[in-house]
């Protein structure tokens, strides 16, 4: 069984970054977060800060009882996915990327004499300098070799930071049983309860397990394809097309009141009506979520007739916020999302549409193209005034912002 995988994943990428731009922060336990307050959690940890227990997801004042040292930095997204594009260029200098797979990851596949474990090596060694000499030295990948992307990407976890391992067709599956099932790519805390309820408890059960076995225990074809992963087999997937989109923030201490939770609902769906339109896609359902402290949460959701138009999205939140709930306890977080989303082709019209449709697709192309030109503020709708500084851009993790549509001012 050939090597056929070289994956990447570049260790604790957002801290990372800013140890590399930031002397000061260098050797120091470094909390990254999304917004300067004690109630938010990490989203990205150094590993000095990683040494202590911290990790993406630790609430401040935890991380701080953990690490009294660590010192914390606001998230900088524009800058993260200028290196990530930069990153991309380097290695595909040295050998082509396949395909990114997240901010931090991406897949290379070997071919010819690639797939020789010394010449595999000795790329995964080229790679690591060209991104030290121009990227940085404190940008640090993890490299995984293997037969599959799944088995690449196990072995790149095998050994951090900065590791390099191989997993070989030969060595299947017994390399593989000395792992916890937790340390299988898609298998979280949850799945791993659930398999055990199919009294599979280690990697070797699961190794064992047939294709059917692991069908009823994963409730979909995921789990044959987990039986195909585990056996260096390269997994057949159907690309869907994108389905839902949307933005959600958590709230700022100043704006954790009612006024200041609908600016921010406001800014959000901006920014999602820009992102829509840059894909050519119209929704037809919109969902606002609001999360309180010592309280439950609120959301509603309602169809629309297919639109990009910001105005009408407004309209429908307005409508929405007509039932915020009357309640003292303060909103900590905000959320916004499109769902339903059509191409015009596959829309039918409105048969009720008042506005003339062509009026519509040109006021938001001239508000976009204004935003693009000359800043993300330049136009905007009325009720987001109180929320310009807020809800920056934000990474998923299979979510790359295009800086042209989604980018905010970078900041030195």
């Amino acid at each position: 069984m050939n090597l056929n995988a070289l994956y990447v994943d570049f260790n604790s990428y957002f801290a990372s970054v800013e140890q590399q731009l930031v002397p000061q922060l260098r050797g120091k336990p470094l909390g990254v977060l999304a917004v300067m307050a004690e109630t938010t959690c990490c989203i990205a940890a150094s590993y000095e800060a990683k040494a202590f227990g911290v990790k993406t997801g630790t609430v401040v004042s935890e991380a701080r009882k953990l690490c009294p040292d660590i010192v914390f930095v606001q998230a900088r997204p524009p800058l993260y996915v200028e290196y990530h594009h930069q990153l991309i260029e380097i290695v595909e200098s040295c050998t082509h990327v396949e395909k990114v797979l997240s901010i931090d990851e991406m897949v290379c596949q070997l071919t010819g004499s690639q797939q020789i474990k010394d010449n595999a090596l000795k790329l995964a060694s080229k790679i690591k300098r060209e991104i030290a000499k121009n990227a940085g030295d404190y940008i640090k990948c993890s490299i995984g070799i293997a037969p599959n992307t799944f088995l690449a990407k196990v072995a790149s976890n095998m050994q951090k930071p900065d590791g390099c391992v191989v997993i070989e067709g030969h060595e299947l599956p017994q390399r593989l049983f000395g792992l916890a099932l937790r340390d299988l790519n898609g298998i979280g805390k949850q799945m791993e309860a659930r398999l055990n309820r199919y009294r599979i408890n280690t990697v070797e059960q699961l190794y064992l397990a047939n294709r059917q076995q692991l069908q009823t225990a994963w409730g979909s074809i995921e789990g044959e394809r987990m039986y195909d992963k585990l056996r260096g087999i390269e997994p057949y997937y159907v690309k869907n097309t994108r389905s839902s989109l949307g933005h959600s923030h958590v709230l700022p201490p100043e704006q954790r009141n009612q006024a200041g939770a609908r600016a921010v609902l406001h800014r959000l769906l901006q920014k999602a009506s820009m992102r829509m339109r840059s894909y050519d896609l119209l929704a037809s359902r919109i969902a606002v979520k609001i999360k309180f402290r010592n309280m439950p949460s609120w959301s509603l959701e309602s169809a629309i007739s297919p639109t990009d138009n910001t105005l009408t999205l407004i309209k429908a939140l307005e409508t929405f916020l007509q039932y915020y709930p009357n309640t003292k306890h303060e909103p900590y977080a905000v959320g916004v999302s499109f769902s339903g989303l059509l191409t015009a082709e596959e829309a039918a019209r409105d048969l009720f549409q008042t506005a003339p449709l062509e009026n519509e697709k040109k006021l938001n192309k001239a508000i976009d193209t204004l935003n693009s030109k000359f800043g993300k503020n330049t136009i905007y709708f009325g009720g987001a005034h109180q929320a310009l500084k807020d809800a920056p851009m934000r990474i998923a993790f299979n979510h790359i912002p295009d800086l042209a549509v989604e980018g905010d001012e970078v900041e030195d």
